[in-house]
């Protein structure tokens, strides 16, 4: 299976019968999947549809759907409402036989409320259940269309992840290779240690210093930490290669190697061994950044 970003877009165009519509989907990073519609009045029955659709395909992700459509109706028929005009000529005539006034004109009449009637067409269920299959078929398209983007998008996420563990590897190995972390380098230095604190003092134990530095010295061995990162990069690099949505289980490997990294600088007794944590460091929290983004 191939890896797949939480971000994408993706549009689809479709006609039926008097019917055209747009559909066009946004898809961004989230925790879960959501999808978020806005329909048209009396179009809302899609909504079913569609997250069955997006459910099947997607796992993770905020997508917001909207479909926008235009109807090219047929000319609406202008009618005269023959019943209210022959009333308004009656009383017209009436009221002329009463007051001296101009007879009312065409346009007067015309003007008059409820003299035209614009009789729009009737809407055609049968044209209406084809317009919404038709649209359905059209987010399907989308739905397509943007999970290919988002897989897309997948492969160059994995490239990264993949430099960044590269990364990774070579630190850990420069940090094995550190001249600080020799047993000779620390006994010497835990010597000297000694040494000093004996000259400053005669009340300290010889044989209690030597314990003391020899727990010193198996507390600060990153040996561990080492081989727990190597494990991780070699999880990280097999769930990469067969894809899928991993997004949140490389998170959790994450946390993990920031938790051992963090190990190592704490337990350097080492300016360059340090420097090395540090920057470990700072390359997997840009790998955890890049996992973010990831399905």
């Amino acid at each position: 299976m191939a890896l797949s970003s939480m971000t994408g877009f993706a549009r689809s165009h479709g006609a039926s019968g008097p019917y055209a519509f747009e559909w066009e989907l946004k898809s961004v990073n989230a925790k879960g999947f959501d999808l978020r519609m806005r329909l048209p009045p009396g179009w809302d029955e899609l909504e079913l549809f569609a997250k069955k659709r997006a459910g099947e395909v997607l796992s993770r992700g905020t997508v917001y759907a909207n479909l926008n459509v235009r109807r090219s109706n047929p000319l609406s028929v202008v009618r005269i409402n023959e019943e209210v005009l022959a009333s308004i000529v009656k009383v017209a005539g009436v009221l002329a036989g009463k007051i001296d006034a101009v007879a009312p004109s065409i346009d007067g009449l015309l003007g008059i409320k409820g003299v035209i009637e614009v009789v729009e067409p009737e809407s055609n269920q049968d044209e209406d259940n084809a317009a919404k299959a038709a649209a359905g078929a059209a987010f399907d398209q989308a739905l397509l269309d943007l999970v290919e983007m988002r897989q897309r998008e997948g492969v160059t996420l994995g490239q990264i992840l993949s430099q960044r563990m590269d990364e990774m590897e070579r630190l850990a190995t420069k940090a094995e290779a550190a001249p600080g972390r020799k047993p000779e380098a620390i006994k010497a230095r835990l010597v000297d240690q000694i040494a000093t604190l004996l000259e400053a003092s005669d009340r300290f134990d010889a044989d209690r210093l030597n314990q003391e530095a020899l727990l010193i010295a198996a507390k600060a061995d990153i040996r561990e930490e080492l081989d727990r990162i190597a494990s991780h990069i070699s999880q990280a690099r097999e769930m990469i290669a067969k894809g899928g949505p991993i997004g949140r289980r490389l998170d959790f490997l994450a946390q993990e190697f920031n938790r051992e990294v963090n190990t190592c600088c704490s337990k350097s007794n080492d300016v360059e061994l340090t420097n090395t944590g540090l920057a470990m460091k700072n390359v997997v929290e840009q790998f955890r950044e890049q996992v973010q983004n990831l399905e």
